[in-house]
C-alpha cells in the first residue's frame, strides 16, 4: 500500500517537474535579462550621467572610467538578449554573474540599497549556470538539431 502510494507520488512529482522546470528556467532567464537590460537602457539614455557615475561613484579597478562605462553598458545591452533567448546561455550567464559581482564590489552604495537585488540576480544566473537554459531555449533546439533529433 505505501509502496504504491509512494510510486504514484513519485510519478506525479516527476510529471510536474518535467512540465514546470522548463517554464521556471525560462522565467529565471527573463527576469535576470530584464534587470540587466533595463540598467543598460538607463545608462545609454543619460550618457553624461553614466560617465559622471563611472568617474566619481563607481570604483572599477584596473581600467579607466570611460572604458568601464562603455564596457559596462555594452555588457548590459548585448548579453541580456542572449540570456533571454537561451543562446550561448551558460557562457552568457557566467559573464553576467561576474559582471554582477563587479557591480557590487565597484559601487559601495549597493550594500545599503540594492544588495538584495544583486543577490537575487546572482542566484538566478547561478541557476542558469548549473541547470542550463532548459528546453525553452535556442541552445536546446540547436543541440537537438545538431544531434539529428526532432525538435520538441
Amino acid at each position: 500500500m505505501i509502496k504504491t502510494l509512494l510510486s504514484h507520488y513519485d510519478n506525479l512529482t516527476n510529471k510536474l517537474h518535467d512540465w514546470l522546470s522548463p517554464i521556471a528556467l525560462f522565467a529565471v532567464r527573463l527576469i535576470a535579462a530584464e534587470a540587466f537590460f533595463s540598467a543598460g537602457q538607463v545608462k545609454i539614455a543619460s550618457w553624461g550621467s553614466t560617465l559622471y557615475l563611472f568617474e566619481h561613484e563607481y570604483k572599477v579597478p584596473f581600467i579607466p572610467f570611460e572604458i568601464a562605462a562603455y564596457l559596462g553598458t555594452a555588457v548590459e545591452l548585448c548579453l541580456p538578449p542572449l540570456l533571454a533567448l537561451g543562446l550561448f546561455c551558460r557562457p552568457t550567464a557566467l559573464a553576467l554573474f561576474g559582471f554582477n559581482i563587479m557591480a557590487v564590489i565597484s559601487y559601495p552604495l549597493l550594500w545599503e540599497q540594492g544588495f538584495l537585488d544583486h543577490q537575487l540576480w546572482g542566484l538566478m544566473l547561478l541557476m542558469t549556470l548549473i541547470w542550463g537554459p532548459g528546453q525553452l531555449s535556442i541552445d536546446h533546439w540547436l543541440r537537438q538539431y545538431c544531434e539529428g533529433q526532432k525538435i520538441s
